[in-house]
């Protein structure tokens, strides 16, 4: 399965307390700061919820 990386691009403050809160359960705590974590449908809604704030890119598998 496909792995994403996803950075955070602009601080979550001033925006909605949901907004918020998916940012922390995605990981994220500082601008720049980055995870990787497995591809899934639950993640992509994440990660849609504040799209403004992140940045994803789709990572080689380097399992493979």
């Amino acid at each position: 399965m496909a792995k994403l990386r996803i950075t955070l691009v602009k601080s979550a403050n001033g925006y909605s307390p949901d907004q918020v809160s998916t940012v922390k359960t995605l990981g994220l705590r500082k601008i720049n700061q980055f995870v990787v974590r497995e591809d899934s449908l639950c993640l992509r809604g994440q990660v849609m919820k504040v799209k403004h704030l992140v940045i994803v890119k789709e990572e080689a598998d380097a399992a493979k």
